[in-house]
């Protein structure tokens, strides 16, 4: 790790898990459960060891192309790993409990009075 790299701490059990995170994890059990190695499924999939190091630990944020080609090193393809992934953020979700949702009462653009291209507003949510 390099000075200007900070380790940023897995989110707690009772917080949302970021998809990087999940993916991640996705492969790897995959990966770890077919009895490969990083550098065989790196091969496979065209891309570096190190690169899939990363993405199974959740540090880097794959591109749709490299999740695609990683899937199918493993077998899979792009919509089992979102599946596995989705499954996991709904668990982590019902575990978390909702997220409390204010109404929307009503909707204010605010500012020059233009409206249109370029006009900008502000949304304002009444409780």
């Amino acid at each position: 790790m390099t000075n200007h790299e900070t380790r940023r701490p897995r989110p707690a059990a009772a917080q949302e898990p970021l998809l990087r995170h999940v993916v991640g994890d996705v492969l790897r059990r995959r990966r770890r459960a077919q009895g490969r190695t990083l550098q065989d499924v790196a091969d496979v999939a065209g891309i570096s060891m190190p690169y899939l190091s990363e993405v199974e630990r959740g540090r880097k944020e794959a591109s749709s192309e490299m999740l695609a080609a990683a899937a199918g090193a493993l077998g899979l393809g792009l919509v089992d790993v979102l599946s596995l992934a989705q499954g996991e953020l709904a668990r982590a979700a019902q575990v978390r409990g909702p997220v409390p949702v204010t109404a929307v009462t009503a909707v204010t653009a605010l500012g020059s009075g233009a409206s249109g291209a370029g006009a900008r507003g502000t949304v304002c949510l009444a409780a």
